[in-house]
């Protein structure tokens, strides 16, 4: 679960002021404001080489040229998705408060089966919210089967969300605590032919949620860790090839299902959620440098990125399925 603060990251500063959730589930703890997957198009690198990193100002300073845009401030955070984004309180928001209490195991739902090829990896990119590594996803070579699904779902994405300070940075919560970090890794059903369409539907995408927490070195991480130097403003974009994202699973396969949405705007209520019950591990070295990212570019106030993840949403009587007992 989520350990002790960390003291010894000068990297480690107070969270951004938010604004209250529009909506929060009475069994989660109160937390600063979330979120972060950007389905929009792959945001392309500004002509030139990645120039150093601008990006050394206090965590949650605003930037004038950003307050039209969602983010995670209390100015654009969770709380005024709702604007310009109704869905946001829909009845199949995610991420929620996994109670373990009343998820009923379901001897039906299927082992993942992962068979991922590292050779589609494409490139990292900083996209204002978080960081993306991109993936071929033009035929069946990275593809996610089983589980909750019917089908093949293809690997178009993975992207990471993180706190401030330990103790907070997941999506989801298990039975109200909240992890230090959660990687989402995103993949689309085949039958619809492109993402695009995929995202129009309930089965549409699948979500492999996996914890972070705070202790010993993750090696499978280390070459993300390298590539954000590259990509310390957002629109800057780097080459990542041959990466297998197998490297960031967990020993145990073990996961809740849920049907939920996007945890990032247009918020899409179009995802199976499988969340892993086993975290893997990172050093505080390794998540001090993703606080080294920032939400803004270049030519814009500097804005540390911290806290881009969006608080847990009311459950609604949906069913939350155990693949284990």
């Amino acid at each position: 679960m989520a350990t002790a603060g960390y003291k010894g990251l000068a990297c480690l500063s107070p969270p951004p002021a938010r604004a209250e959730p529009e909506q929060e589930s009475p069994s989660s703890p109160r937390r600063p404001q979330t979120g972060a997957w950007s389905w929009q198009e792959p945001i392309k690198a500004p002509d030139g080489e990645p120039g150093p990193p601008s990006c050394r100002s206090r965590p949650g300073q605003k930037s004038e040229t950003m307050s039209h845009h969602w983010g995670y401030a209390s100015h654009n955070g969770p709380a005024h998705w709702h604007e310009n984004f109704p869905i946001a309180n829909g009845e199949h928001q995610s991420p929620i408060d996994i109670n373990t209490e009343s998820a009923e195991y379901d001897s039906s739902l299927k082992p993942l089966h992962f068979s991922y090829d590292p050779s589609t990896a494409r490139n990292i990119v900083n996209n204002g919210h978080s960081f993306n590594v991109e993936f071929d996803d033009s035929a069946d070579k990275s593809v996610l089967r089983g589980g909750a699904l019917e089908g093949t779902y293809r690997l178009i994405q993975f992207h990471i969300h993180w706190g401030s300070c330990e103790g907070q940075g997941s999506e989801h919560t298990v039975d109200g605590v909240q992890y230090d970090a959660e990687l989402h890794l995103v993949h689309w059903n085949t039958k619809y032919g492109r993402f695009g369409e995929a995202v129009k539907h309930p089965d549409g995408l699948t979500v492999v949620g996996v914890f972070l927490q705070v202790g010993n070195d993750r090696p499978g991480i280390q070459k993300i860790i390298d590539a954000l130097d590259s990509i310390q403003t957002k629109g800057k974009q780097a080459s990542f090839t041959n990466f297998d994202p197998k490297n960031l699973l967990p020993a145990s396969l073990d996961y809740w299902t849920y049907q939920g949405s996007l945890t990032t705007p247009p918020l899409l209520e179009c995802v199976i959620w499988h969340v892993l019950r086993e975290p893997i591990s990172v050093s505080p070295e390794q998540l001090c440098k993703l606080r080294g990212l920032c939400f803004s570019a270049e030519n814009e106030t500097p804005y540390h990125m911290m806290d881009n993840w969006r608080p847990c949403q009311p459950l609604k009587g949906r069913e939350v399925r155990a693949s284990f007992q």
